[in-house]
């Protein structure tokens, strides 16, 4: 009875040439939306929410990007949200302890350092583990499962187990926060720069092709990706804009601008968060290092055939190694925005993130079988991922249930998966 409707549907795919997966993700996490909207009264789908469950989705995905290369060469990652609690609280001991001794409090270079530091120590646990599992022939299973409990115990171990906080003032617009936020001018100009890039790239793919000789796209389907796009994008930077500032805030920034407020109150639009970007501007640099370099090619090459892949000439174990350098970094930089969101440093950050990492690579099409996956399907699953976890809260469903949920999402996606695996290889 569905194969009218499903005709169209599958026509109109094939002319678009998207990733049916995709299309089929971006579907399932509108249902989430629609479900927790209708249970929640409609406190779901507002703009104070959406916001801030786009920040909250943020280090996960920064993290997902680089789960997608270290499960596409057959490996795992088990100790991502342990370096992500050691990086942060070496990042946070750095800039509220050890550089305010050295330049005093306040100084310009104090977050930015921190950074660097925290980014560094992620890509040398990175590399030590890489090593390890590229060199010595440990399972990456065994090595960062180790690590999950290493790296645990060694965030507890710079600080002997103490919080610290606060943060330095700039370092804290990595978290979000009206000060975190790049305000509703800068949005739209954001949006309509990322409109004008998707049609430049249509229309040169389109030049391109025709220059080669490849078959065109229908142009209504041109116009239909392009529109697709575009209007996502609006949409998101209107909600953005729809979330205004607390009105304390509000008033306080009035006061010290020497601004007016009106009778009805000062509204002033947050706009992207600041972290949603950087997610954002990291999930482009990994699909560009994934789909359009040399190290992604042998990346998926490895996965696909890695005794293959050494036999044509590819150093398979430095390129693992690096794959987990540049997770350890990834981690470093998720770890920023946690703590920045926090503004504070604490030994349980990133507790029991390898599991909402692992599973938003999986749901995003990553195969544990290695040799397929994608980053921006990642990047949604973080979304789909986070977007339960909110929706468990605001319901008012106990902690116990939503690791429960979680997990057996996370076994569905796996078996979805293997059957889409085995239907594709028929």
């Amino acid at each position: 009875m569905f194969k009218p409707l499903l005709a169209p549907l599958k026509k109109a795919a094939a002319a678009t040439e998207v990733d049916t997966r995709l299309v089929g993700m971006i579907a399932v996490l509108a249902l989430i939306w629609l479900g927790f909207n209708a249970v929640t009264g409609g406190a779901f789908l507002t703009p104070r929410n959406l916001w801030n469950l786009s920040v909250q989705s943020a280090s996960v995905a920064v993290m997902a990007t680089g789960m997608v290369l270290v499960i596409v060469t057959r490996n795992i990652d088990l100790s991502v949200g342990s370096v992500l609690g050691v990086t942060g609280m070496i990042i946070g001991v750095t800039q509220a302890e050890i550089l305010p001794q050295m330049w005093g409090y306040g100084h310009p270079f104090t977050w930015v350092t921190a950074l660097l530091v925290g980014i560094l120590a992620g890509a040398m646990i990175g590399a030590l583990q890489g090593y390890i599992i590229a060199y010595m022939k440990v399972p990456a299973f065994i090595v960062t499962l180790g690590g999950l409990l290493v790296w645990r115990g060694a965030a507890w171990w710079v600080t002997s187990g103490r919080t610290v906080a606060p943060m330095d003032a700039q370092f804290r617009m990595l978290g979000g926060g009206p000060t975190g936020s790049v305000g509703e001018l800068a949005t739209w100009l954001i949006a309509a720069a990322i409109c004008v890039v998707v049609v430049y790239g249509l229309v040169r793919n389109r030049r391109q092709r025709r220059r080669h000789g490849f078959p065109l796209r229908p142009l209504w389907a041109e116009w239909l990706v392009g529109l697709s796009v575009s209007g996502i994008t609006i949409g998101a930077a209107a909600v953005a804009n729809a979330y205004p500032w607390p009105t304390r805030v509000a008033e306080r920034y009035a006061e010290a601008q020497s601004i007016p407020v009106p009778d009805g109150g000062l509204v002033i639009g947050h706009g992207f968060a600041i972290p949603v970007l950087v997610a954002l501007a990291v999930g482009v640099i990994m699909t560009f290092v994934a789909t359009r370099t040399r190290f992604g090619r042998y990346v998926f090459s490895i996965g696909g055939n890695p005794e293959a892949a050494e036999l044509a000439g590819v150093n398979t174990r430095r390129v693992i190694m690096q794959v987990f350098i540049i997770m350890g970094v990834l981690a470093a930089i998720a770890a920023a925005i946690s703590t920045a969101r926090l503004n504070a440093a604490t030994n349980a950050q990133g507790t029991l993130d390898e599991l909402y990492v692992i599973a938003a690579a999986v749901i995003g099409g990553t195969s544990l079988a290695g040799g397929v996956g994608k980053v921006a399907g990642a990047m949604l699953g973080a979304v789909i991922m986070q977007s339960l976890q909110s929706g468990m809260v605001l319901v008012g469903i106990e902690t116990p249930l939503q690791n429960i949920v979680v997990g057996s999402v996370l076994v569905l996606a796996v078996w979805v998966d293997t059957l889409y695996r085995r239907g594709t290889s028929t």
